[in-house]
């Protein structure tokens, strides 16, 4: 997308790809979050959908450079997962792993 001049470009919130397993004893839901730092990511279960959200923000930046291409998206995000079960009562374990963000979702 190009911007002109007088049109400044806005902030979007984009999307991060996911997979979803079924599990023996529930899910496993796995997140494309690269670049992030973990306290940007915000994981929430409610009903039988699970929320992920935060903000990545682009640190590399050195002071005084001017953006010549930009490809990577720096902004909020938010992705949202219906479970065709309730989720809101399971047992959730969260890691940040080589930014993968995997959640566990243990059912009881």
């Amino acid at each position: 997308m190009l911007y002109s001049v007088t049109e400044p470009a806005r902030e979007t919130t984009w999307r991060p790809s996911a997979d979803v397993y079924r599990t023996g004893n529930g899910w496993l839901l796995k997140f494309e979050l690269a670049g992030l730092d973990p306290a940007d990511i915000h994981v929430a279960a409610r009903g039988s959908t699970i929320t992920v959200s935060g903000v990545r923000r682009d640190r590399m930046v050195e002071e005084g450079c001017c953006q010549y291409s930009m490809e990577i998206s720096y902004s909020r995000f938010e992705r949202k997962i219906h479970l065709p079960c309730e989720i809101e009562s399971a047992d959730l374990d969260i890691k940040y792993k080589k930014g993968i963000l995997l959640v566990s979702a243990r059912l009881s």
